[in-house]
């Protein structure tokens, strides 16, 4: 099955915790700090791996999470580092944050493995706190929380060539024809429901890859048919190659499906419209009067003042390919322009990772109570005990804004601060 959408969670490891320990030794009582400090978390990592053509296997597992850094140990044993966690994907596959639609990654031409989600630090033993004025201090520092994401991965495929035309004019009989590739062919609409790649070999090593993308239909940018979930396939390529119906099998009007398709490339990317383009007028064999039939002509006169090209072929007998295909090389020749790649727009490492807070007055006795995750995990580590720990934990209180909100609220000197069992009297 060809999947090329899915959403998935990632997580990255979380950092170890600092240790808090003392030297214990016979003959030596008074023995230093020894804490150790916390491993790294693991990395998030993307790979392109050439043998996946296919996002399937994301199907069935949605969660991703990197190895957490085990915390530290006595006698300053360091924490052993998470494992980093290596996801792999097809070429041409972009990463998107859910949330917001932005570009994280490429994972495309020369970008063959990239780091999305960085592992948490680890945390400091209280072995690096010993200073001549606190020779014995009894806390650690927490490791880095984990960073976290959910993710699109998109496949967009890459090819130099993309075959567009609405069903059943001939598109994976066309391909068919002149690559390797193998798709289904039947006389129904959306045979093709997967973006098909072949590659085209001309004399000298002048091949170039070409796909073959579903039928698009009126409205398929919109949402309407397939046509909407496999335009994406088509923004990498090059050169666009629209082949219709010129024998009117089924009724239609050749002009007006060029028309129609290019108004829906226009309505999905503008910069598609814009993309060089050449028609391959198929079906001619089931014409009467081969290149000179009215269709062909009509078709010649619509577009050619337009420097685009019209091709009379049959991808049954094979009749005209080969001058269409060396007509479409030499185009690939002369686009100077560099491979679409999708540039980043979303950088997760600067994502602002806040925790929330509460700050209210108690009812009952009119204290100011403070909460929220951070602050009780700060209370864990800090020694108010201490001069330079109780001054930490006033510059923790300042530079989270939790002072400005308390003050909002009207409190004077003197009024009662509570935090998790701890109370002081609030003095500027």
């Amino acid at each position: 099955m060809f999947v090329d959408k899915v959403r998935i969670y990632i997580r990255s490891g979380k950092g170890g915790d600092g240790h808090v320990s003392f030297r214990r030794e016979l003959y030596v009582p008074a023995g230093g700090p020894d804490g150790g400090d916390g491993g790294r978390g693991g990395d998030i990592i993307f790979q392109v791996d050439d043998g996946l053509n296919t996002l399937m296997d994301f199907r069935n597992n949605k969660k991703y999470c990197a190895g957490d850094g085990q915390p530290g140990g006595k006698r300053r044993c360091h924490g052993s580092d998470g494992a980093d966690l290596v996801i792999k994907v097809p070429e041409g596959t972009v990463i998107k944050d859910a949330e917001s639609g932005l570009v994280i990654a490429d994972m495309s031409h020369e970008n063959r493995r990239q780091t999305i989600l960085k592992g948490g630090r680890g945390g400091k033993g209280n072995m690096n706190y010993a200073t001549p004025t606190m020779q014995a201090p009894k806390y650690a520092q927490p490791g880095q929380s984990a960073q976290e994401l959910t993710v699109d991965l998109e496949l967009k495929v890459i090819a130099d060539v993309g075959l567009v035309g609405f069903p059943n004019v001939g598109k994976s009989t066309f391909l068919s024809r002149v690559t390797n590739a193998r798709p289904k062919i039947a006389n129904y609409h959306f045979t093709t429901l997967n973006p098909n790649l072949g590659v085209v070999d001309l004399e000298g090593g002048r091949g170039f890859v070409i796909a073959d993308i579903p039928g698009i239909i009126e409205g398929a940018s919109e949402g309407v048919g397939l046509g909407h979930e496999f335009l994406r396939h088509i923004e990498r390529t090059k050169v666009i190659i629209h082949i219709v119906d010129a024998a009117g099998v089924e009724g239609r009007d050749p002009i007006n499906d060029i028309h129609t398709i290019n108004t829906e490339l226009e309505n999905y990317s503008e910069s598609l419209a814009h993309r060089p383009q050449v028609i391959a007028a198929n079906k001619i064999d089931a014409l009467y009067d081969g290149e000179n039939d009215d269709a062909v002509t009509l078709l010649k006169e619509a577009f050619e003042p337009k420097d685009i090209r019209v091709f009379p072929i049959s991808a049954v007998s094979g009749k005209g390919l080969k001058e269409l295909l060396y007509y479409v090389r030499d185009m690939l020749d002369n686009i100077k322009e560099e491979p679409t790649v999708f540039e980043r727009q979303f950088f997760p490492e600067k994502k602002e990772i806040t925790e929330p807070y509460t700050v209210q007055v108690d009812e009952k006795d009119g204290a100011f109570v403070v909460e929220g995750p951070r602050i009780e995990r700060m209370l864990g580590y800090t020694n108010l005990d201490s001069e330079k720990g109780f001054d930490f934990f006033q510059k923790f209180l300042r530079d989270n804004g939790i002072l400005d909100e308390l003050e909002a609220l009207g409190i004077q000197e003197g009024d009662t601060v509570r935090m998790y069992g701890l109370e002081f009297d609030y003095y500027k």
